[in-house]
């Protein structure tokens, strides 16, 4: 990508003290903690101080170096924060209400065109011109494009929600990547399997996995949740799901679905990326049922289909990446109107500052903690800015730590 040229409309923030963003080099290389003291605004584009990150599994992955992602780069794009400034002719919500300075807010992990053929097909996830906050390479004018920073530089064509005050940050993070994502996986099984109540196999009992128990228990569904983690199936029932399994265990999962009276899964949601939990759940579903794929966003040894089952059980097989504007604000309203009935927040495990990201990376890298949370409100270089004029006068924002 080529660096942004500065136009007459552009709008400069000059930071103090700077944002400070930790810079991915590649892998089994340290972090590096780069000073920006200066962003340029373009036309509904918006600056934002961070309040929270937390660290999905793909940045685990992209710096064990299991999947490639372009470096140096800011990674992170689970996040919640606040309204800095925005540019020329302000920016809006995804339900059309302009933004202010000092709004909380959650953004979906891309900005798309709106235009090209993609989009007007509503895979605005796949716009032919995408930008993915967290996964592109570090460029000049661009430079907080990640969530493991004080701030972030958010491009036109970002789908934006305004959040409560109340919502607990490590609840409000993941809405951008698992929570959303979960949404788009169960919208995508329900437009199959047509049912009001249908009974529902989640493969992962990480952050998507637990969401879909979630979102598919509100929805009156049956729901059993696979996982080989004796602490993750221990989790499970807190989420909504009726039973837990060890896909380990051979006629775990028959017993199971006996117990509750049915024959097995309508709907299975395959959340881990498991080679052996894929060929497991295209086993699984039921006559008429749905298959989605969502968890296999790194490469793995392919998996063996026997088309004549499928063809034969009329199954559908569907693949999800990401989600759209629209399952980013229903993402949020559920996670917003269920703090009462599911503890997103308490999957956020331990919080480091900024300035320790590769001890929380560390962490997450285990295994073990669902989230790990990166706390940006007190972090060097961390504030809020006024709203500042458009090029006849440079903009000098007084920063204070939270």
């Amino acid at each position: 990508m080529a660096p942004r040229v500065e136009e007459p409309s552009a709008l400069r923030i000059h930071l103090q003290p700077a944002a400070t963003a930790m810079v991915w080099l590649g892998v089994e290389r340290p972090l590096e903690a780069v000073a920006v003291p200066d962003v340029v605004l373009g036309p509904g584009e918006v600056l934002v101080a961070l309040e929270f990150a937390t660290i999905c599994g793909s940045d685990v992955h992209t710096m064990l170096g299991h999947r490639q992602s372009p470096a140096p780069g800011v990674l992170g794009h689970e996040y919640v924060g606040r309204v800095v400034a925005t540019g020329d002719g302000g920016a809006r919500t995804i339900d059309g209400e302009a933004l202010e300075p000092g709004a909380r807010i959650v953004w979906s992990v891309m900005a798309s065109c709106g235009e090209c053929d993609r989009c007007t097909r509503g895979l605005t996830q796949k716009c032919r011109s995408l930008l993915k906050y967290g996964h592109e390479r570090l460029t000049t004018r661009w430079e907080l494009s990640g969530g493991f920073a004080t701030h972030m530089h958010l491009r036109s064509g970002t789908g934006i929600v305004a959040v409560d005050e109340t919502t607990p940050a490590a609840a409000l993070a993941p809405v951008s990547c698992g929570t959303a994502t979960a949404v788009a996986a169960m919208r995508a099984a329900l437009r199959v399997v047509e049912v009001d109540s249908p009974a529902v196999l989640v493969s992962g009992a990480g952050l998507i996995g637990l969401t879909v128990a979630a979102l598919a228990r509100d929805r009156g569904c049956t729901v059993v949740v696979a996982d080989p983690d004796d602490k993750r199936r221990d989790l499970v029932a807190r989420f909504g799901a009726h039973a837990a399994i060890d896909p380990g265990v051979p006629g775990a999962a028959a017993e199971t679905w006996a117990g509750l009276g049915l024959p097995g899964p309508d709907i299975v949601i395959e959340a881990s990326g498991s080679r052996a939990a894929v060929s497991a759940a295209l086993d699984a579903v039921e006559i008429g049922g749905a298959v989605v794929l969502v968890g296999s966003v790194f490469p793995t040894e392919p998996v063996a289909l026997d088309p004549e089952s499928l063809v034969r059980g009329l199954v559908t097989v569907r693949g999800v990446h990401n989600y759209t504007s629209a399952d980013l604000a229903a993402a949020l309203e559920f996670v917003e109107g269920s703090a009462d009935r599911w503890p997103f927040a308490e999957l956020v495990e331990a919080t480091f500052p900024l300035e320790r990201l590769g001890d929380g990376v560390a962490l997450a890298a285990t295994g073990g903690p669902i989230r790990v949370g990166i706390d940006l409100s007190t972090s060097c270089g961390a504030g809020t800015a006024p709203r500042g004029e458009r090029r006849t006068r440079e903009v000098k924002a007084a920063v204070t730590p939270r």
